[in-house]
């Protein structure tokens, strides 16, 4: 991770902007907008694009996946142009944050995978393809998201090293502990063979 060399002042805001940005739920807007409900009643409860999928609606779950993404790459990109290094991977941290614990939502937000691959992806593009490459080699092999999920963001430090970015690997650690911290309750349904799989109405 660079060393923070930009100005305080400028770093801060460049971390409120980017979590008020993570915070806001594309997936709950995209449904209501929609008029297929408040998203944290269906499924799982969860608003991410996996539970949208739940809904029926294809191109909602797309949206949410392509926005969800979108806004951590957005905050990496900007904050890279307009300050520098230290403040895009900052700006990545705070956006994924935000979607984790969204102000908008009483800080009960998603479990981020798409914002953790569009941080990836904007901070050290390789990362990023690998690690959705693994999401969907995974999810092809066993139709789980979250274990899809917990394998890319495991070996997303990995290859950070393989591929020669060193740069962004504290930031790949933190990002997949906090990753696996909010999938806890889906490796609890894993071990005991309940999670749903991909497509599935959850039961």
């Amino acid at each position: 991770m660079p060393a923070l060399l930009s100005p305080p002042l400028a770093l801060a805001l460049v971390a409120l902007l980017a979590y008020l940005l993570g915070s806001v739920p594309f997936g709950v807007v995209i449904t209501r907008m929609l008029g297929l409900g408040d998203l944290r009643s269906i499924g799982s409860g969860n608003i991410g694009a996996t539970n949208v999928l739940r809904t029926g609606h294809r191109g909602a779950a797309a949206a949410t996946l392509i926005l969800d993404a979108a806004k951590g790459a957005v905050a990496v990109l900007v904050a890279r142009a307009l300050v520098g290094e230290d403040a895009a991977q900052l700006a990545g941290l705070a956006a994924f944050l935000g979607h984790l614990f969204p102000v908008w939502l009483g800080f009960r937000g998603g479990k981020g995978v798409a914002t953790f691959l569009g941080t990836l992806l904007a901070l050290a593009w390789p990362v990023g393809l690998a690690a959705c490459a693994t999401w969907a080699a995974t999810a092809a092999l066993t139709r789980y998201s979250s274990l899809s999920a917990l394998v890319a963001a495991v070996l997303s430090p990995v290859w950070a090293l393989i591929l020669g970015r060193p740069q962004v690997l504290v930031l790949a650690i933190l990002l997949a502990a906090l990753v696996l911290f909010r999938h806890s309750a889906n490796i609890a349904r894993l071990r005991a063979g309940t999670e749903p799989r991909i497509g599935a109405p959850k039961s």
